[in-house]
């Protein structure tokens, strides 16, 4: 594995060429719900304009670009780890763990593959991460998009069910608000225990 720091656009574009399948995560911050990540093998023939950073993108921009990748690219697969896989393997590791099932699930089988942040878990395959890569490569701001968009609709999905906690503003985050929902109606089956804040919550209503 080689990690890649202060890289340009143009000289990752010269290193990663090929079918390469991009991936990033989302949700490893949050205290309730899957860390989820995705995989995505672009067509050169078909590019797609305006990826970049899914944090940088408006949400309107994103679930746009979401179709869009979901249209040109040649594959795209979704993995995740849950609250109890993410409670017994620790944040890290079951974003690895996550990692591995997006690429896994790829219907066409990359050539290699690249990862934002500056480390990879073992996919069987050539593996390279790149520090600060979802803006950097292609392929890896649009699994950033797909695994945005997909956790953000799973929180929408959360707050219809539990309205009283918040989630479609602060998508499980630890801010203020959700703190004060905790501690008004407590834990719920989907929130993480082994996060701090989540696990004092227990502790004292123990």
């Amino acid at each position: 594995m080689a990690i890649y720091k202060q890289l340009t656009k143009e000289q990752a574009a010269e290193l990663f060429q090929g079918r390469i399948a991009g991936v990033d995560e989302v949700g490893r911050g949050p205290l309730v719900g899957d860390v989820v990540t995705a995989a995505v093998i672009l067509d050169p023939a078909r590019p797609i304009v305006g990826l970049n950073d899914s944090k940088k993108l408006s949400e309107k921009k994103r679930e746009a670009l979401y179709q869009e990748i979901l249209d040109k690219a040649l594959a795209v697969s979704v993995g995740r780890a849950s609250p109890a896989e993410i409670d017994e393997l620790n944040i890290l590791h079951a974003t690895m763990l996550a990692m591995q099932r997006a690429v896994a699930g790829l219907h066409i089988p990359p050539e290699q593959v690249v990862v934002d942040g500056n480390r990879t878990p073992d996919f069987g395959l050539p593996a390279h991460a790149v520090v600060k890569g979802d803006g950097l490569v292609a392929a890896i701001s649009a699994a950033s998009v797909i695994a945005k968009v997909t956790r953000d609709r799973e929180m929408a999905e959360l707050h219809a069910r539990h309205p009283q906690y918040g989630f479609a503003a602060h998508k499980g985050y630890p801010t203020a608000a959700h703190f004060e929902a905790l501690n008004l109606h407590g834990v719920l089956p989907e929130h993480r225990r082994s996060f701090r804040p989540v696990r004092e919550w227990l502790e004292a209503n123990s």
